[in-house]
């Protein structure tokens, strides 16, 4: 987690650009995106130069003895971070404008790439030197303060800080998922070096960076040291699609920042016939957006016919199962109405998931998951694409806390049931004997189909009544007289009466027990 200076420090940049003119939230991240990925460059190439040393191997930087532009040259060298940060500021500017800015552009050798796509229409928009020059500070004063948190992550927390920014849903319903429920959907659907995984709606690439880092924890022999898995990792493995350049642009960027060189990241609309992609991907893990409606004349006709509906959240379901391969898994997010929604197209596509194909586990998510930008009530849904059927049981968990306080601040709690969930679910077997009383339980198909395919925990989970004894009667008209002669005490003493003087004119005890 971010220390509260380092929240202050990101603030106070973002202050600079909000002062400096830039106001749209997209642009900001867009900018400082270029300008972070310019630094990490700088200090990829250092430590690629000196792992190379250490080996004896030779090594070619990034940045080379010189770099030519347009019909220009000049030396690799002056284009790093640690070379120009320290310039005047007209210096820089001139440097980044003319040299630095058209470089990172044209950086990747394949045109072809996500990265040289959406890089291509790319905008330095930091109008003046002394902007540039007070970021280029504040980002240094960041860096230094991350050098000083002892966290691995801290790098993808101050990402994931400033992309939650972002903080309003777009007008197609698409918002920010927070970082651990994307690594639990990714834990729980464990990626393997073979793979191809998708998310249709990309945005920033969070669901296939922690697909790749998660790789790169777990698998790191398989996927590292066999070079065919390497090439795969580098250039086949993840494919994101979304409407949206500059979320393309920054997913671009995050991808390659993440260690991966050619990711498929295009510009498509996922549910029309821009896309053309069946039974291709063996893992798909999404957020899609909840719009609620759209134009049925652009939705791909072999949609509608598993689900006709205008609405997206289920439009969604349809084409993942569409575009997964025979035995791909699928783990998404999707609103309460899709697990209990009444409609044919509500019922139609529960139907599909649990006689069709194998629906694994429904895990339902409390509605402060998403906030301060969404309140929304979700859950994830788990199945395999099997084409004919494959459901017995469906596994049901009710998560109460994600390790965060479920209200705006969301502030780090202790009660987390993230890991209980990542066990649970890797160890089905064992939840044979649970209660319907408890967090989590199975539940047969044949109970599912009889309650109209609804997969909201409620209509099966069963609340425990605990009998409460309460004291006989007489009990509590007595502790009530003691009250009431409590009570009548301290009205006395309020009445500037003491104690004395009330026994002086006899008033007992049962006197003030029938008094009014």
């Amino acid at each position: 987690m971010l220390t509260g200076e380092l929240k202050n420090r990101i603030n106070a940049l973002w202050e600079i650009f909000w002062t400096g003119g830039i106001t749209n939230p997209l642009d900001v991240v867009e900018q400082m995106t270029y300008l972070m990925f310019i630094h990490d460059l700088d200090e990829t190439d250092n430590l690629r130069a000196k792992e190379c040393a250490m080996l004896g191997l030779p090594c070619r930087s990034v940045f080379g003895e010189e770099v030519q532009i347009g019909g220009r040259t000049i030396p690799g060298h002056q284009l790093k971070w640690s070379a120009f940060h320290d310039f005047p500021a007209g210096q820089m500017y001139g440097l980044m404008q003319e040299w630095v800015f058209p470089f990172i552009k044209t950086l990747h050798a394949d045109k072809g790439s996500a990265y040289a796509k959406y890089m291509d229409d790319a905008i330095f928009k930091i109008p003046t030197p002394l902007m540039l020059d007070k970021v280029v500070t504040a980002l240094d004063g960041i860096y230094e303060q991350m050098a000083q948190v002892h966290d691995g992550d801290v790098r993808g927390d101050v990402y994931e800080y400033l992309l939650s920014k972002l903080s309003t849903a777009g007008v197609n319903g698409q918002f920010r998922t927070p970082r651990h429920i994307i690594q639990m959907m990714v834990e729980l659907t464990d990626p393997t070096p073979e793979d191809v995984i998708c998310d249709p709606a990309c945005g920033t690439a969070g669901f296939l960076v922690a697909a790749g880092e998660y790789l790169r924890e777990h698998r790191k022999e398989e996927v590292f040291f066999d070079r065919a898995n390497k090439d795969h990792y580098m250039n086949r493995m993840f494919h994101g699609f979304d409407m949206d350049r500059t979320m393309l642009r920054i997913g671009a960027m995050n991808m390659m920042a993440h260690g991966v060189d050619n990711p498929a990241i295009e510009y498509r609309d996922s549910l029309s016939d821009q896309n053309p992609d069946r039974e291709i991907y063996s893992l798909i893990l999404a957020n899609p957006p909840f719009k609620g409606s759209l134009d049925a004349d652009i939705v791909s006709a072999d949609l509608l016919k598993t689900c006709k509906t205008k609405k997206t959240e289920l439009l969604f379901l349809a084409l993942f199962l569409k575009m997964l391969r025979v035995g791909g898994r699928c783990a998404c997010i999707v609103p309460d109405g899709v697990l209990f929604g009444s409609s044919k197209a509500h019922k139609d596509i529960r139907r599909e998931l649990v006689e069709n194909h194998r629906l694994e586990a429904v895990v339902s998510m409390p509605s402060g998951v998403f906030k301060p930008y969404a309140g929304v009530s979700t859950g994830v849904l788990i199945f395999t694409k099997t084409g004919h059927g494959g459901t017995d049981k469906v596994w049901f968990y009710d998560m109460r806390a994600d390790g965060f306080s479920l209200d705006d601040k969301r502030s780090p709690v202790a009660e987390n049931d993230i890991p209980d969930i990542v066990a649970r679910f890797r160890d089905l077997a064992a939840e044979e004997s649970r209660e319907r009383t408890e967090q989590s339980f199975l539940v047969p198909r044949a109970e599912i189909a009889e309650n109209g395919y609804d997969l909201s925990i409620n209509k099966y989970k069963k609340t425990e009544y605990v009998p409460v004894e309460y004291p006989p009667t007489s009990e509590i008209f007595a502790e009530l007289r003691e009250l009431e002669a409590e009570i009548q005490k301290g009205l006395v003493e309020l009445e500037g009466m003491t104690w004395r003087e009330v026994e002086e004119q006899e008033i007992t005890w049962s006197d003030l027990e029938g008094t009014e």
